[in-house]
């Protein structure tokens, strides 16, 4: 399981990268494994509002369809429209190509509550 020790997660599966008072957040390499081939992700528009612990979005697998959950409140200001062609990417590189939006926080203390990676391997592996 590939977990990058500079990024934070969820329990739900979420990673997140702190860049320049925004964050960029993606599902986990273990999250995408759970789920198998990824064949359709939905995200929301630039300028939505997220709130934490609420749906953001969903992935779709050959298995199931998984709602994705917000880590912090705040606007989205960007979101990786590579995925609506390429859901693939989720699978392939979980990190790198398929972050999925980047958002402005309302309030930084939500990244408080995140999970480091040594926390977050810990977490999955109790499951």
């Amino acid at each position: 399981m590939n977990l990058p020790k500079d990024l934070l997660y969820t329990e739900e599966h979420e990673w997140i990268k702190k860049e320049d008072g925004k964050v960029r957040i993606g599902i986990t390499d273990f999250a995408q494994d759970e789920l198998g081939d990824i064949v359709f992700v939905e995200l929301p528009e630039e300028g939505d509002e997220i709130e934490v612990d609420e749906p953001f979005g969903s992935v779709e697998s050959v298995k199931t369809v998984s709602e994705l959950y917000a880590p912090i409140s705040g606007k989205v200001v960007e979101v990786n429209e590579e995925l609506e062609d390429s859901p693939e990417f989720v699978n392939e590189s979980p990190y790198d190509k398929a972050w999925m939006i980047v958002v402005e926080p309302a309030d930084e203390t939500d990244l408080d509550n995140l999970l480091s990676a040594e926390q977050y391997e810990k977490a999955v592996k109790e499951d």
